[in-house]
């Protein structure tokens, strides 16, 4: 009987199929100017820090809630690749709040070259909301 079960064995082939490989294309990310870059830079410390109350009183057009979605989605990205990457999706709600913030605050946002630049921004106008701890 062991001989027969180790023919019927014998008899049966098994065939493992190649797996079906799919390479991603590489992204490629659009060129955005440097003003932009810096802004999504703050934005997204700001957005780590859970201190986005502020740029919350600009955005009347929902742009914050995809910016977030997004970011949420991507917290596994250092922040370097997290800019890249938000605003290769969502560059159209960065400069959509930006818009917003320019009208409401009269500011260039070229002017803007670095990080201090918005985060002194940003603390001037936390200064004006009445009764900030700031």
């Amino acid at each position: 009987m062991a001989e027969e079960n180790n023919k019927k064995t014998d008899e049966f082939e098994v065939v493992m199929p190649e797996a079906n490989r799919v390479e991603m294309p590489k992204s490629e990310f659009k060129e955005e100017p440097a003003y932009l870059q810096n802004f999504a830079n703050f934005y997204i410390a700001k957005y780590n820090e859970n201190d986005l109350e502020i740029m919350g009183s600009f955005d009347k057009k929902g742009n914050i809630l995809d910016i977030n979605t997004y970011l949420l989605s991507n917290i596994n990205f250092s922040r370097k690749e997290l800019v890249k990457h938000v605003l290769n999706i969502h560059d159209y709600n960065f400069k959509s709040l930006l818009e917003e913030i320019v009208a409401k605050s009269k500011i260039n946002p070229e002017d803007f070259a670095t990080f201090e630049d918005w985060d002194n921004w940003y603390e001037a106008e936390r200064r004006q909301v009445p009764g900030s701890w700031s």
